[in-house]
């Protein structure tokens, strides 16, 4: 029987609909009002990030697989990668956003990774239970709001990540939760929130972080994991 990612599909739209309308209020704020919302924006993505670092089980796995992770990133090139991808979907829509790729990143990072995301897909698909991604899409489309005010259009694309991962989940639960166990979960929330945090400096503009060289970490960490956690 094939099951319907119904939650997914609510998250989506919530943060399609969301982005619709942070795009919609970008351009009727003066900047110096999208320059203290921005800032706003970056001191919670901080908090969010601390957040899901403190559910950190085993450290030295965290630290390893955040450096050996963002080596491997660098050796692969994917800053330029996802560059170059982001350029290919700006030229398709026509946009001139030079915070695109910066807004598709960020979002799709903050949206996808966290135990909401794993858990919620979860329950939708063994249980049947909607209620974690319809939780979780109310979250996700007021944040998306504000990012897209201050990213803009890129923001919106993060809802095709959302499909993709959660979707997967959902469809693949019963072969995924055994590989997801509590302690992977909760080293891959951590690990994912080191990330954000450096989305946080990456807004503040304290120092530029290459984020996407770093996103081999979170399959680093639920290998290691499994072998030594």
């Amino acid at each position: 029987m094939m099951i319907i990612p119904v939650g997914t599909l609510v998250n989506a739209g919530a943060v399609v609909c969301g982005s619709l309308l942070g795009l919609f209020l970008r351009g009727r704020f003066p900047d110096r009002i999208r320059t203290v919302a921005f800032q706003g924006v970056g001191l919670c993505v901080l908090v969010i990030g601390m957040q899901m670092a403190f559910a950190v089980k085993d450290p030295l796995i965290m630290i390893v697989s955040v450096l050996v992770g963002g080596i491997l990133g660098e050796l692969l090139k994917l800053e330029e990668l996802f560059e170059h991808l982001a350029m290919r979907v700006k030229k398709m829509i026509n946009s001139k956003n030079p915070l695109f790729t910066d807004g598709l990143i960020s979002a799709s990072l903050i949206f996808c990774i966290g135990a909401m995301a794993i858990i919620g897909s979860f329950d939708e698909a063994l249980r049947h239970d909607h209620s974690i991604l319809f939780t979780k899409s109310v979250l996700d489309g007021f944040t998306s709001i504000v990012l897209a005010s201050t990213y803009g259009v890129g923001v919106l694309f993060s809802a095709v990540p959302i499909l993709l991962y959660q979707g997967a989940l959902t469809m693949f639960a019963s072969s995924f939760q055994a590989v997801f166990s509590p302690a992977i979960i909760s080293q891959l929330t951590a690990t994912g929130g080191v990330l954000i945090l450096g989305i946080g400096i990456n807004i503040l503009e304290i120092k530029q972080i290459r984020i996407s060289s770093m996103l081999p970490a979170l399959v680093l960490v639920v290998v290691l994991t499994m072998m030594f956690g």
